[in-house]
This record gives structure tokens, sequence and C-alpha cells, in this order.
């Protein structure tokens, strides 16, 4: 269980076309993560419609061997949150999570942005008093 959790909040994002291009967007994420040294098993897009601000946004995942990469468009806020999670059972993929999400902080080049880093699991440590080890 132990791995690497990073968010990213970006706003005022120079490239706004991409946060309304589903097909730009996805390949973008693609040759991000695979130029990451990271394994891409499957992935998943949803455009959101219209709205009064104007056109919807995108949510989307890819799938990793190694977890995921999650990436949720506003184009009415010039805005983009993103989500890198990689598992460091078989080996440490922290610098491979670290250089997706540099990649993708240069694509969409935010003039402002929060990051944030969370190291995650338990260090092979006993299980705590009355939990069951199950998810």
């Amino acid at each position: 269980m132990n791995g690497l959790h990073l968010t990213a909040d970006l706003l005022d994002c120079t490239a706004t076309g991409l946060l309304v291009d589903e097909a730009g967007l996805a390949a973008q994420c693609r040759t991000a993560v695979v130029a990451a040294g990271l394994q891409p098993v499957a992935e998943r897009w949803h455009r959101f419609p219209a709205g009064p601000a104007g056109a919807g946004g995108l949510t989307g995942v890819v799938l990793l061997a190694e977890s995921h990469l999650a990436v949720h468009t506003w184009p009415e806020r010039a805005g983009v949150t993103l989500d890198v999670y990689v598992c460091n059972f078989g080996r440490d993929n922290s610098a491979r999570a670290e250089a997706l999400l540099a990649t993708l902080l240069a694509l969409f080049s935010p003039a402002r942005h929060r990051l944030q880093r969370l190291q995650r699991g338990l260090d092979d440590a006993p299980p705590s008093p009355g939990a069951t080890g199950e998810p």
C-alpha cells in the first residue's frame, strides 16, 4: 500500500483550448504517462455539457499499472485539478509521479497553482487494535 499521492490545483491556465479538447487532452496525458516511465492500462473520459458560462469541462482518468492519473477541467475558470497516485510496492515510483506532474504543469501553464504531496501506506506496521485489515 505504500505510495505517493500528488494533487495539484491549477488556475488561470494558458492552455485553455486543451481544457475542452477531449481527444487532445487524452493524447497528451497518455504521452506524459509513458514519458514519465509509467504504464497505462486503461482510460476513461467524460465531457460535461455546456452551461451558461460556456463549454463544459472534462473529467478523465488514466489507469496505471502503478495506480492512476485523474484530470478534471473547468474551462470557465481556466482551471484544472490533477491527481497522481503511484504505488511503491515493487519499486519506488515517486520520481516517475513527480515527473508526470511536472510535465502536466508545464502543459497547462497555470498562473497560480497549489501542490500537495501525501505519503501513503503503513510501512508494514501491525494493524491497529480492532482493525480487520479489510479495505
